[in-house]
């Protein structure tokens, strides 16, 4: 098994555009984790948590995992299909810790509560059931998803405004 898990790599997205063709057709949430190159809790959260989801083949139905590395000077097409810097697509969504997970619909807005760090690795994964499960009911089930997810919902920086001028509170 562990050879087979190290043989498995989190996908690193390149192009989100694409990604949100598969989520809007399959209804499912984008869950992208922002980690950093050099940031042991990003290891930990792929070796303990991720990487055993996309083994166990549960969540091919529940969500498109991505993984996007800030620190390495990497770009990718964002949902506007402009190709920006990897850490200017973190900075538009407010991430500033790694890793953090957001769990975005296929135009880019969030749908579920933010998990930012690693609190306890135990009650991770969970945590992390409980917030995909939330973003497939406001994507499937819209109506029953605003009234029963407990989970605050951030919407990312519409692409024809400045970051000065987004307000999460007011889109």
């Amino acid at each position: 098994m562990a050879a087979l898990q190290a043989d498995t790599g989190v996908p690193v997205s390149d192009n989100l555009n694409e990604d949100a063709e598969q989520a809007a057709r399959d209804k499912l949430p984008i869950m992208l984790v922002f980690t950093g190159m050099v940031c042991s809790y990003c290891d930990e959260l792929e070796e303990e948590i991720i990487k055993p989801m996309l083994l166990s083949g549960d969540y091919g139905d529940k969500a498109i995992i991505r993984k996007l590395v800030v620190d390495n000077g990497s770009r990718v097409t964002d949902f506007s299909e402009q190709r920006i810097d990897t850490a200017d697509l973190a900075q538009e969504y407010g991430v500033f810790v790694t890793p953090t997970i957001l769990f975005v619909n296929h135009e880019g807005y969030q749908l579920a509560e933010r998990m930012v760090g690693i609190n306890t690795i135990e009650m991770y994964g969970g945590y992390l059931d409980q917030c995909i499960e939330s973003a497939l009911l406001r994507l499937r089930d819209p109506v029953k998803g605003a009234r029963e997810q407990a989970c605050r919902v951030i919407h990312r920086r519409p692409s024809d405004s400045s970051p000065a001028d987004f307000n999460p509170a007011t889109t």
